[in-house]
């Protein structure tokens, strides 16, 4: 990539060009450039979902200034900054993803809110600041026009670069979300409270729980990407064994990005004994013949919407009996979960569900002393199963976390809702507690649960689960 020595930032002089660069240059620069308006865009296909989406926080938060940013950039290291990824509640809000944004939601006198997108135009090409700055367009590519914004995402438009000056003079009540825009906080730093702001977090995050349309939609999309990355990953297994889990991470992320935005989460590629780490992203491990590979991945679509699946698979294409004994397990928790999954159950149970299952095969190989309801008001089943059994999905892998309990993991579940159901069995390698057998194996099997009216639809239900089906699919691509 070009040195960061060969763009200098805008800083005029009394001739109101930067160091080291001549009238001559300046003056070639602004000039034969073709007009590039677009006026061929059409609005965003969720356009009208993100506009009923304003009008119900304007519903709830009346006569109140509220502010949502995109973000900014972040530095990775020295010159070089990190793909920037628009803050979900702006991007659900308004369907832009560009850094800096601001939506502004300004109270009208007759009720109901007047939003403005705040946006960084194009490139200023008389100042040079489209050439001579690092965030111009010639370095980092074109941006939309406002007007042209104005037409993406039906929100009147406007710069950005004077909204630091608006809320610091702006009057009356005001909330912000917190945590993406530091010079956004800081204007309205005499004019905001945490617990105030708390509360525009939290109604935007349960504001998800129940997914439109438009969202189902996304999310079905992330989803058969993310099956058409498990078919990519288990044709190229034979050169995962040859190199490491690494190969397989790079094989599912060239389809996350050819037909998505990138994936939704660090991919966790974890084959044999690393399948016991929750969350192993190294991914620096081998690839062994007779042994498991836990593949948990999700595509994220342009949207922003992403799946989350996981499937253990026997590496050279056949479980063990023993294998197929503790996945066979996972697969009736799972069984028993999915079909906890309804409009007006307890979000909690189709944990219990799982993990009754999980716990009664405990029992019966002898790893826990019964009876089962005896293990599970202790908990003393959570030594090999670790984690919740699912999570709200949607823009964020574990969606609207900042809901309140009442509203999420003690609440019901209704249509529209979308989770994962995952149990799972991990015995680690350094336990004792188990026979040798067991030590070193990690399996877990993970779906995207849509809550429908009348039961429950596994967006992910194309992708074989029961070990039987998932030996034939193996053994059908790898043919």
């Amino acid at each position: 990539m070009a040195d960061a020595e060969d763009k200098e930032q805008v800083k005029p002089r009394k001739n109101g060009l930067s160091p080291g660069v001549s009238e001559e240059l300046a003056e070639n620069m602004r000039t034969g450039w073709a007009d590039t308006e677009r006026h061929d865009l059409e609005p965003l296909a969720q356009v009208k979902e993100t506009a009923e989406r304003r009008a119900r926080l304007s519903a709830r938060f009346p006569g109140e200034r509220l502010v949502i940013p995109a973000g900014r950039l972040k530095t990775r290291s020295n010159d070089t900054d990190y793909p920037f990824r628009a803050s979900v509640p702006y991007a659900y809000l308004t369907g832009n993803q560009t850094e800096d944004g601001v939506l502004v939601m300004e109270p009208e006198e007759d009720g109901g809110h007047r939003s403005t997108l705040y946006l960084l135009p194009r490139s200023d090409r008389d100042n040079g600041e489209f050439w001579l700055n690092g965030q111009g367009e010639l370095w980092v590519g074109r941006r939309h026009s406002l007007t042209e914004s104005e037409r993406l995402y039906g929100i009147p438009c406007a710069d950005v670069r004077g909204v630091p000056e608006l809320l610091a003079e702006a009057s009356g009540p005001v909330r912000v979300v917190r945590g993406e825009d530091v010079e956004v906080e800081a204007a309205l730093r005499d004019k905001i409270t945490a617990e105030r702001d708390d509360e525009l977090r939290v109604f935007l995050s349960e504001q998800r729980l129940v997914k439109d349309e438009f969202e189902v939609g996304e999310l079905q999309k992330a989803v058969d990407s993310t099956i058409r990355g498990f078919e990519d990953v288990v044709k190229v297994l034979d050169q995962a064994k040859a190199t490491s889990e690494r190969y397989i991470e790079g094989t599912f992320f060239l389809r996350a990005r050819v037909e998505g935005n990138d994936v939704g989460y660090g991919s966790i590629c974890a084959a044999g004994p690393h399948a016991t780490t929750l969350h192993w992203v190294r991914n620096d491990g081998e690839v062994r013949d007779g042994e498991l590979l836990l593949l948990d991945a999700g595509v994220e679509t342009h949207t922003l919407y992403t799946a989350d699946v996981t499937r253990t698979l026997p590496i050279n294409g056949r479980f063990t009996d023993f294998q197929r004994k503790i996945y066979d397990a996972v697969y009736e928790a799972q069984e028993a979960g999915i079909e906890a999954v309804r409009p007006g159950a307890k979000y909690r149970d189709f944990h219990q569900a799982a993990q009754r299952v999980l716990a009664t095969r405990l029992v019966e190989w002898g790893l826990l002393e019964g009876p089962v309801e005896r293990v599970l008001e202790l908990g003393l089943q959570r030594r090999w199963t670790l984690h919740g059994t699912g999570h709200m999905l949607g823009m964020d892998v574990h969606d609207c976390a900042a809901a309140r309990r009442e509203s999420y993991a003690e609440g019901t579940l209704e249509p529209g809702m979308c989770l994962t159901v995952e149990p799972g069995l991990y015995f680690q390698s350094d336990d004792l507690t188990v026979p040798e057998e067991y030590r070193g194996i990690g399996i877990r099997i993970e779906d995207d649960i849509l809550v429908t009216q009348d039961g429950n639809r596994n967006l992910s239900g194309a992708l074989p689960r029961r070990s039987e089906d998932v030996e034939e699919w193996m053994a059908r691509l790898q043919g």
